[in-house]
């Protein structure tokens, strides 16, 4: 089949990892022990949240968002990943990498806000703490959360049918170990100018304008921090932020690595590095960032299982 809303193939080959094959038992134990640490931990957040009647305020109900983010963005590639590295076929069929850019985006995007949005409620914790519960209300909250979930899906397949469009000929070897929406047009063999023009400006907006609102945000925190003479002040607002700011670093220092600081040798093995750290790396390191800095996490968790233990107590 061919034209310009057709294929010529139905498979494309993830060839992304280059690891010797003495190696791979080795890295499939590493990434199956790092895929199942993010599962449980994202999920353990995700649930003492829902459990925990002491976390339900803004923060954390962003908090259980950006868990679920985490989750659902490391297992858009994991499994598949696992997969092919046990079968020792790096396959993906047509269907199934237009799902996973697709859904990737989403959870990307999704990454991104949550960032953003969460920088804004320490903005106001700390900048107006008198009025916080006025102004972060739950109906707010579900203003900010609901349209971005929409604008992340929107937004995603908008990529997606625009790839849809493309034909792919003979080359169908994807340089990457997950279906990245540049490795997919450096093989299309139609034009691709409108898609690479919509990832330029989309992404450079998606991007670039959610950092800056966020370092807006910690710029008017630390100002309003330069005004608090107590030091008791200042280290419970850095204790406060700390988490959210490690995390922020966490992904855009990957992202920011990879994008504006490129290097001429291994270019390809180096995205594919730095692709693993925002894709898997991150989501795992989430959950312990937040509840080894977080006494809220820690004291939720003992109560939960603390209730657990009276229940079971109880029925004995």
């Amino acid at each position: 089949m061919t034209g310009n809303n057709q294929t010529a193939i139905s498979l494309f080959l993830l060839l992304g990892l280059p690891i010797p094959p003495e190696h791979q038992n080795l890295f499939y134990v590493l990434f199956l022990t790092m895929y199942l640490t993010t599962v449980l931990g994202n999920f353990l957040i995700i649930i003492l949240i829902l459990l925990d009647s002491h976390l339900r305020t803004p923060m954390y109900l962003f908090l259980s968002n950006l868990s679920f983010s985490d989750l659902c963005f490391s297992s858009v590639t994991m499994p598949k990943l696992l997969q092919n590295m046990q079968n020792q076929d790096p396959s993906i069929t047509y269907a199934g990498c237009l799902t996973q850019l697709y859904f990737l985006m989403v959870f990307g995007d999704m990454e991104i806000f949550l960032l953003v949005i969460m920088a804004y409620d320490r903005y106001v914790a700390i900048c107006f703490p008198l009025h916080y519960n006025s102004i972060m209300s739950p109906k707010f909250c579900a203003c900010l959360l609901l349209p971005l979930w929409m604008l992340t899906t929107v937004h995603a397949l908008m990529h997606t049918l625009l790839m849809a469009r493309l034909s792919f000929c003979d080359n169908n070897v994807i340089l990457h170990f997950f279906c990245d929406i540049s490795a997919l047009l450096n093989i299309a063999c139609s034009d691709t100018y409108v898609n690479k023009l919509m990832v330029f400006i989309l992404s450079g907006l998606i991007g670039i304008i959610p950092l800056l609102l966020i370092v807006m945000s910690y710029a008017r925190i630390i100002f309003t921090i330069l005004k608090v003479s107590s030091i008791q002040g200042i280290h419970k607002v850095f204790s406060t932020c700390g988490s959210h700011l490690s995390v922020v670093s966490l992904f855009y220092g990957t992202i920011i690595g990879l994008y504006f600081c490129p290097s001429s040798n291994n270019s390809t093995v180096k995205k594919i590095i730095m692709a693993m750290m925002y894709t898997v790396v991150t989501p795992m390191l989430n959950p312990f960032i937040y509840s080894l800095r977080n006494k809220d996490i820690k004291e939720a968790l003992l109560r939960v299982v603390y209730n657990k233990k009276i229940s079971c107590n109880g029925l004995i």
